[in-house]
């Protein structure tokens, strides 16, 4: 007997859910966008007219009749959309990763629930390394990020500190710390390295550094591990998106996701 596709709900279409859609609408076998949550729906189907077919919901009200609730909202939204698909036993794939580190009482939510909690690759490279890593001993996960100083502006920790960007000729080190700390302060801009804390030795132990660099016009990570099992560093180059905070590799991933959910054949850990 066929299976029925998988429905997929997306809570906010911004630069990345907009994206997520339009490939839903076009067609990824075994899934289907069943509905839509947006503040605006004018504006919606003004970016993208085919949404006219896809029912509108409120962001809380996806897990009422879709298998899977792909959040990309402002940080301030996040639980709720969270709680209402865990409550559900829905999957739950977070885009705002950095908030599942002030909000871990959710992983348990979820086992008691029967959900699941998938966060995709996004702008990172390598999370299945380091997963397998963290399989055994890991003495030491840091990660340095580059990004031109408009993909950092607004910034809690900037503001916090009333630090400009403005007019920068020269890399400027704005953060060094734990990843929970940088998820805290950023936290719209390094959900790569909440979920590299995630897949390895978790945030308090992730080092993280933060450049406003405008020097460069890709949001650039690297990434050092040192581990029983091996020793490796890597280093992405991401092209932003139309929102400068988040990377243009970010909705193809989460699409990647998506379809491994269904697909007969799944490459990686």
């Amino acid at each position: 007997m066929a299976q029925l596709p998988l429905r997929v709900g997306i809570a906010g279409l911004g630069a990345v859910g907009l994206e997520v859609a339009q490939r839903l609408i076009e067609g990824v076998p075994g899934l289907t966008l069943g509905a839509v949550a947006v503040r605006d729906k004018t504006k919606a189907l003004r970016a993208l007219p085919a949404l006219e077919t896809v029912a509108f919901r409120a962001a809380i009200e996806l897990a009422d009749d879709c298998d899977v609730v792909v959040e990309c909202l402002p940080p301030a939204l996040f639980r709720d959309v969270a709680i209402s698909a865990i409550d559900k036993g829905r999957l739950f794939m977070p885009l705002s990763v950095a908030q599942l580190l002030d909000n871990d009482d959710l992983i348990a939510r979820a086992k008691e629930k029967g959900a699941r909690v998938l966060v995709p690759s996004g702008a990172l490279l390598g999370l299945d390394a380091v997963r397998a890593a963290a399989e055994g001993t890991v003495h030491a996960v840091t990660m340095v990020t580059r990004k031109p100083p408009a993909g950092l502006e607004g910034a809690p920790y900037l503001r916090e500190r009333a630090i400009s960007l403005a007019g920068l000729t020269e890399p400027l080190k704005v953060f060094e710390g734990p990843a929970r700390e940088g998820a805290r302060g950023f936290p719209t801009n390094v959900n790569v390295a909440a979920a590299l804390s995630l897949a390895g030795i978790g945030p308090d132990r992730t080092r993280l550094e933060i450049w406003a660099d405008p020097t460069v016009t890709r949001n650039t990570h690297t990434i050092t591990v040192e581990a029983e099992a091996a020793r490796f560093t890597m280093t992405i180059e991401g092209v932003p998106s139309a929102n400068p905070r988040t990377g243009r590799l970010v909705a193809p991933s989460t699409v990647a996701a998506l379809r491994a959910l269904v697909s007969e054949l799944k490459v990686g850990s």
